[in-house]
Parts: C-alpha cells; sequence; structure tokens
C-alpha cells in the first residue's frame, strides 16, 4: 500500500516507535524507507560556537546508523538514511517531496507534550505542507507490530473523508482490519444559538442516513464490509472516544485542504483528534 516511506527521526521515544512501526510493516508488505534527522542549527543562538554544528551532525549521523544496524539485525531489512540541516518540518517535507514518498510517518513527544507543543510544532508544520498522507504514531516501542485490526473511520461525505475511505478500504485489504465508519451530528444550536425543534432534529437525522448511505456505497464499491455509527455532539470527542470504545488501533482521517485558510489546521477536527487520541492517526492527503 506504501511503497516509499520517509521516517521523521530524532532518536526520541516515539520518533523510535515510528521507526519501529514502519520497519514491521516493510518487512511484512515490502516497500523502502528513509530515517530522516534534521540538523536545527540557530546561527545567532551557536554564531560563536561552530564547533556545535559539527557535533549535531555527528550525533544524527550516529543515532542514524546505530539505528540502521538495529533495523537489519532485527527486521533482516536495510534503510537509508538522510542527516540535513535546517527546520524539521521543512527537512522531513522536503525530503518527503524529493523522494517522492507516498507516507511520512513520526512519533511525537506524547500527549501531554503534544497538547502542550502542537502549535507551531515539526507534527502539526509537517500535516500541514506534506505532499503525502501522514501516519502520527503514539504508542510505545513495544506497542508497534506495523498491522492494524480495527480502524476508526470520521466521514462526512466531504471529499476529504471520502478519499479517507477509500484509503482505509485499501488498508483493510492489506491488513484484514475491520472498519467503522463514524458520523458525527453537529450541534448547530451551541454554535447559532438556535433551539432545536423535533423538524430540525428529524431533518437532521435524514441527513446524517444520507452521509452514512454514500459511505456504505464507497465501501459497496471497495468490496470491503463496514459497520457504520452515528453519534450527535462535538465532532473530535466523539471521535476520541468511540476510538477508545471500540479499542481501535488506527484513526484514518481525511483533513480538510492541509494548505487551507493561512495554512493552518489550528482549531480543526484533524489537529484536535491527533493531540487527544490514545492510537496512531493516519491523515490522508
Amino acid at each position: 500500500m506504501y511503497e516509499n516511506i520517509v521516517v521523521g527521526f530524532d532518536n526520541t521515544e516515539y520518533s523510535r516507535a515510528a521507526v519501529i512501526e514502519v520497519s514491521n510493516r516493510v518487512k511484512r508488505h515490502g516497500g523502502k524507507f528513509v530515517l530522516v534527522h534534521a540538523v536545527h542549527f540557530d546561527e545567532e543562538e551557536f554564531g560563536n560556537a561552530a564547533e556545535q554544528r559539527e557535533k549535531r551532525f555527528q550525533f544524527g549521523k550516529n543515532v542514524c546508523y546505530q539505528t540502521k544496524e538495529m533495523i537489519a539485525s532485527e527486521f533482516g531489512i536495510e534503510a537509508d538514511e538522510l542527516v540535513c540541516e535546517g527546520d524539521p518540518s521543512e527537512v522531513v517535507t522536503n525530503v518527503a517531496r524529493e523522494k517522492l514518498a507516498d507516507l511520512i510517518a513520526m512519533g511525537t513527544y506524547g500527549r501531554r507534550g503534544l497538547r502542550r507543543l502542537l502549535l507551531g510544532s515539526v507534527t502539526s508544520a509537517v500535516i500541514v505542507h506534506a505532499p503525502c498522507d501522514v501516519l502520527v504514531i503514539k504508542k510505545p516501542c513495544t506497542e508497534c507490530t506495523g498491522t492494524y485490526s480495527s480502524v476508526l473511520l470520521p466521514f462526512d461525505g466531504s471529499d476529504f473523508s471520502r478519499n479517507a475511505l477509500k484509503k482505509a478500504c485499501r488498508l483493510s485489504k492489506v491488513d484484514g482490519c475491520a472498519i467503522t465508519v463514524l458520523y458525527v451530528i453537529p450541534r448547530y444550536e451551541e454554535m447559532l444559538g438556535f433551539f432545536r425543534t423535533e423538524s430540525i432534529r428529524k431533518s437532521l437525522m435524514q441527513e446524517a442516513d444520507k452521509v452514512v448511505a454514500a459511505a456504505e456505497e464507497i465501501a459497496v464499491g471497495e468490496a470491503v464490509p463496514i459497520r457504520t455509527e452515528i453519534l450527535e455532539g462535538a465532532a473530535a470527542e466523539q471521535i476520541v472516544k468511540t476510538a477508545v470504545r471500540l479499542k481501535n488501533d488506527l484513526i484514518v482521517m481525511g483533513t480538510y485542504g492541509w494548505r487551507g485558510v493561512d495554512k493552518a489546521i489550528m482549531g480543526s477536527t484533524t489537529e484536535r483528534v491527533i493531540i487527544h487520541a490514545s492510537c496512531p492517526v493516519l491523515a490522508v492527503r
């Protein structure tokens, strides 16, 4: 499914988890991947200590070499590596573009750190500017198997969610994973301040049925069985809660124009899900 993968690697626990996840997947399904380590050197901060640049490059080369050795020893596969200078998010996305990658995999610094640092973080910036899908790993190395058995697919009928559903169906054909499609009825009265009448409630439910029917039609065309759920409330909150309840091991989401307003996803459902989800999130372009 993914043949050319870029793994953002800084030797932290969660970036090592991304390496393990991708290594398992490549060993099982084939493909190739490259470790990308970015050396961020602030000229103003280190202008009078030029040796720091060389030390950072040497550190990157050492950890990448050690990781490549581990991959070869434990998984019997080869990985390439690149150590580049620059802003980490720019380095990762530029390499993905140059390598014609179809997936970027990266870790996070855990839920608390991500919740605190996502705005302007490497993870957020990569998702905004990536030329391909992005897999965000949110689990320890010991749980990284590279396979998924239960996928949650938030769906609202948009082109973005349709693309995500088709990608989830492809994943199901490869891994045999079960797919649950979730549509969340928004609470417009909270945003617009109107009183929901019975006729409005009925209209919203009819719309929900149409959205779910569209998802079922796509799944039939892909020859992949799905189950569906309709809930009401804040989309991100319901997605996260449902993933926990169903014990999903992957959330697959479309995004609403990664290069949208101000090229930012701040406040979007995708971002809030990535912040709070307890399992990996695959953001589909």
